[in-house]
């Protein structure tokens, strides 16, 4: 097998010829067909979070097909289609997981950081974070649904959405997204089709990006600098950048709550406490549960989600992490082995 593979952080990955592994029991092997190039890839690759494991395939955005099963795996098949997000193992007994929380697990593994990920031919994933995938969606449109979507899905739920729409009367009505990229071009489709009002920001003067937003639902899209033509009711942050914390607490109304939506962000600055007075909030996301997962696996369709991707071949990995950390990119990067 081929894999792209980090050896030292802030170091290009490498092409490497690799035994095809076995999977042990509980574990499948998986034919990759794509994976998609997330944000959280290029933060390990460029050393931002601590303690990989090394060397490290990247990539937790795979979609493939089951070549192998080992023994005591249950409910899948050879040559089934299946989609591996980041969370590849769970402890099951610690408080969080016992309380419904695994994405809070005490002892977890990720795909593509803790566990080889999907940068290559083939991969191995614990069977029980895997999801059974529809055959009516192109390999590399399905991708990015694994983590932006799924993060997107959960940032979301933690805004005060995901149930009922707009016309109910639940949830957020004026949702914005700071940071126009792989999530947010999800997620903004999602919260135009259960009818709310969608304002994007993104970098100041992207008047490419800020006509993709609108061409996805967005009534309004402008700088990250900007204020919206109306308060916010909730605003989801997807741009690791922590100065967009305070520019978001000024364009929520009162009781309107940010949410953080990466895993990492750069500091915070300091900012007066009136931006945060009357019961705003600020609030972080952490990973996923496979609960949230197949929720939002079973609401894209219906939504009629679609993701712009641009495909790359496996050994452009470098190239298509380049063009993710300059801004190149509307929608996400996918590579096909």
């Amino acid at each position: 097998m081929r894999a792209m593979v980090l050896e030292r952080p802030r170091t290009p990955l490498v092409m490497r010829e690799r035994p095809a592994p076995e999977p042990g029991s509980g574990e499948i092997l998986i034919e990759v067909a794509a994976c998609g190039v997330c944000r959280t890839d290029l933060h390990v690759v460029d050393g931002e979070l601590p303690n990989p494991k090394l060397p490290i395939v990247p990539g937790h955005e795979i979609v493939g097909r089951v070549a192998a099963l080992g023994a005591g795996v249950a409910g899948l098949a050879i040559g089934e289609r299946v989609g591996v997000p980041w969370l590849g193992f769970t402890c099951g007994v610690c408080p969080y997981c016992r309380s419904g929380r695994e994405n809070l697990c005490d002892r977890p593994l990720f795909t593509g950081y803790t566990r080889d990920g999907g940068y290559a031919t083939r991969a191995l994933a614990d069977a029980r974070y895997c999801f059974p995938l529809p055959e009516r969606r192109d390999d590399a449109e399905v991708a990015p649904f694994l983590c932006a979507g799924l993060i997107g899905w959960r940032s979301y739920r933690m805004a005060g959405a995901g149930e009922g729409t707009a016309a109910e009367g639940t949830g957020p009505q004026a949702l914005g997204l700071y940071g126009f990229g792989a999530a947010a071009h999800i997620l903004a489709q999602v919260a135009a089709w259960q009818g709310r009002r969608v304002y994007a920001f993104t970098r100041s003067g992207d008047d490419a990006a800020q006509a993709f937003a609108k061409s996805l639902g967005a009534v309004w899209a402008g700088g990250s600098d900007e204020m919206p033509p109306e308060p916010l009711d909730a605003a989801i942050i997807f741009a690791p950048v922590g100065a967009l914390v305070p520019m978001a607490l000024k364009a929520v109304k009162k009781g309107g709550r940010v949410v953080c939506g990466g895993i990492y962000m750069s500091d915070i600055p300091s900012f007066p406490y009136r931006l945060l007075w009357e019961e705003r909030q600020v609030v972080s996301v952490a990973n996923l549960t496979r609960a949230g997962a197949r929720e939002f696996l079973t609401l894209a369709p219906q939504a009629g989600v679609r993701s712009e991707v641009t495909r790359y071949p496996l050994e452009a990995a470098n190239e298509a992490l380049a063009d993710l950390r300059e801004g190149r990119l509307q929608g996400a990067a996918v590579l096909i082995p």
